[in-house]
């Protein structure tokens, strides 16, 4: 293997970028719903691409930096490439000045707006990897902080704010911080052993795993809702059917008893739900423009 490409896959695998499933569909999401209202050009897509890109990549560098010593003491995380010493501390500097900076200046050809709330943004992001620190809420500050993908998106595409997008945005964040909730009770015992106050180490399996459904529950409320607000079509209600289904499903996977089900739900259920969701707009947008 070539050496560049194994470098590749070793920050890919730092940032864990097959996460980016889990997001970036919303963000697409929110492009389509407002190419509805707004012409779309191909640099503004791929401005936005490299936007999500930057702020991901720079958000969880920050995170592997920030967390390295719990990192390394963790049996889960323990073989990261930053913690394994594939990657030094430097270079992880480097590249989150480097991602950071293209988050930026994604954010400037994008437009005086985006400009202004890339700052902020970025606080956010980099102020979550702390909060595990004194809070239990954590996974909530996480759903925040990847929430705010479809509304830039939506900025990014219209130049203004509109208050229908928040539904995504809402949709977003009960959605990642109601699986964020279940993949923390797989660190349990350590976060009670180095007093972090995960949600799962401050009350339990089983009051988190009812805190998440509930989460869930209000994630396809969300996602109805925004049938309605954007005035969606009956492909629309198919999908979000599949997705509810789904999102049921990974709360039956998932018990007290079972928690060795948690990268399946994790991993698979979770990415499926995400882009049923962009295939759903996706869709509405197609026949719509067909019809």
């Amino acid at each position: 293997m070539s050496p560049w490409i194994q470098k590749l896959r070793t920050y890919g695998r730092l940032v864990k970028f097959s996460h980016t499933v889990f997001a970036l569909p919303f963000a697409l999401s929110a492009v389509l719903l407002a190419h509805r209202e707004h012409p779309l050009t191909g640099s503004v897509v791929l401005w936005v691409l490299l936007a999500m890109a930057g702020a991901r990549s720079a958000a969880m560098g920050f995170n592997r930096l920030v967390d390295y010593e719990y990192d390394r003491l963790n049996p889960r995380t323990s073989d990261r490439p930053l913690t394994s010493g594939q990657i030094d501390r430097s270079s992880v500097k480097m590249f989150i000045a480097g991602s950071s900076l293209l988050f930026i200046l994604s954010a400037t050809a994008l437009g005086k707006l985006c400009f202004l709330l890339a700052f902020p943004t970025l606080a956010i992001l980099f102020a979550y990897s702390y909060t595990k620190r004194f809070t239990p809420y954590s996974h909530f500050f996480l759903g925040l902080a990847i929430g705010l993908a479809p509304l830039g998106a939506w900025v990014a595409v219209s130049g203004a704010l509109d208050p229908r997008i928040l539904l995504l945005s809402l949709a977003l964040l009960t959605y990642i911080a109601g699986f964020d909730l279940l993949y923390a009770c797989q660190d349990i015992d350590f976060d009670r052993t180095n007093r972090l106050f995960s949600y799962p180490a401050s009350y339990g399996v089983r009051r988190t795993l009812r805190l998440s459904s509930a989460l869930h529950c209000i994630t396809f409320v969300l996602l109805t809702a925004l049938y309605f607000a954007f005035d969606l079509g009956i492909p629309y209600l198919g999908f979000l059917v599949l997705i509810g289904f789904l999102l049921a499903l990974e709360h039956r996977l998932v018990r007290p008893d079972r928690l060795d089900r948690i990268n399946l739900a994790f991993f698979h259920v979770n990415s499926l739900v995400s882009i049923l969701l962009f295939l759903a707009v996706w869709t509405d947008l197609w026949l719509g423009a067909r019809g």
